[in-house]
């Protein structure tokens, strides 16, 4: 066989695997940054969705009121937000037919609330024609509830205030878990540590069972718009439902949409909590002259001219930091 034989051979050989190879690889890599795009997106969202979740128009629903936890969260506010977010994140925001795919794919969006929580997932209704269609909606709120093996039923809350149903007293009495021990015949009550841990488990199962439930009606309607994917439940630690049930926020999915050779499934937590900065208090210290800022509770004299959440925008208005006088 002639050299230029052994040319031929290798080029009709081996060209072809190099370029399956180069290609191969490609879309590895376009599969990753899909992936990662959607996820970044995902968990953008969540958290921009989850902190608006305290920001009320009325003072009386703000935390302080009795805990630190209380909010009434806003999940229509949430949602708008999480929307408008997610649809930026992707270069879909006016993209309606784009939006509407998109939506096949998120099988639910979840508010956790103070005393319970929403879910934002496929419902049935009649249309203006008289004929079943398919929306997403709000669920009921939904409590955290819990039934002990002697009948009694308590919904609990983010922290330690419950409403129990005592079934030897047969009334409902709200309060603090700690204050209620000695008014009540619940004996989960009397038991702090054990309260915390069946509470965590309680609010955890609900949510997940509730989650699952509606992840396979998803199924069904997936299966109607000729989607085949099987949605399922992620896998969440139980750091993650630990973290994401200290406070209220949000959490969503993203599955099932194709990419590659596989499909993107994805979930974001993310928390609500409102944090309130310190303030800073600035001035001029009347014995020197100099301008000074300190912490709300290290207050030593001053002449009080202004206030800061930041000791950096403190400073570049011309105050020095000024540590706690004994």
């Amino acid at each position: 066989m002639k050299i230029t034989d052994f040319s031929i051979v290798f080029v009709l050989i081996f060209v072809p695997a190099f370029l399956m190879s180069g290609y191969s690889v490609k879309d590895q890599q376009n599969v990753q940054f899909l992936e990662t795009k959607y996820a970044a997106a995902l968990r953008t969202a969540v958290q921009d969705g989850a902190s608006v979740l305290n920001k009320n128009e009325m003072q009386e629903f703000e935390a302080g009121y009795g805990s630190e936890k209380f909010f009434r969260a806003d999940k229509e506010q949430a949602l708008a937000m999480f929307y408008k977010s997610l649809y930026a994140n992707l270069g879909i925001e006016d993209d309606a037919p784009a939006q509407a795919a998109l939506d096949y794919y998120i099988p639910a969006v979840v508010v956790i609330d103070y005393d319970g929580y929403y879910v934002y997932a496929d419902e049935d209704y009649i249309g203006e024609d008289n004929k079943p269609r398919i929306r997403h909606a709000w669920s009921p709120k939904k409590p955290y509830a819990y039934g002990d093996a002697s009948g009694n039923l308590i919904r609990f809350t983010l922290d330690n205030e419950v409403e129990v149903y005592d079934r030897d007293a047969g009334q409902w009495i709200r309060g603090l878990q700690r204050e209620m021990v000695a008014t009540t015949n619940v004996p989960l009550l009397a038991r702090s540590e054990t309260f915390e841990q069946v509470k965590k488990a309680a609010i955890v199962q609900t949510i997940q069972t509730d989650l699952a439930n509606v992840i396979n009606r998803h199924n069904e309607y997936a299966a109607k718009n000729g989607i085949s994917y099987l949605f399922t439940l992620p896998s969440i630690t139980g750091e993650e439902w630990n973290n994401s049930i200290q406070d209220i926020g949000m959490m969503a999915f993203i599955q099932g949409i194709p990419v590659g050779r596989g499909y993107i499934n994805n979930y974001a937590l993310g928390g609500g909590r409102l944090v309130k900065r310190p303030d800073l208090f600035a001035g001029t210290d009347p014995a020197t002259g100099i301008r000074y800022f300190e912490r709300g509770s290290c207050r030593s004299g001053l002449i009080y001219e202004e206030t800061f959440t930041d000791a950096k925008e403190a400073a570049a208005n011309g105050y020095f930091e000024r540590s706690c006088r004994q």
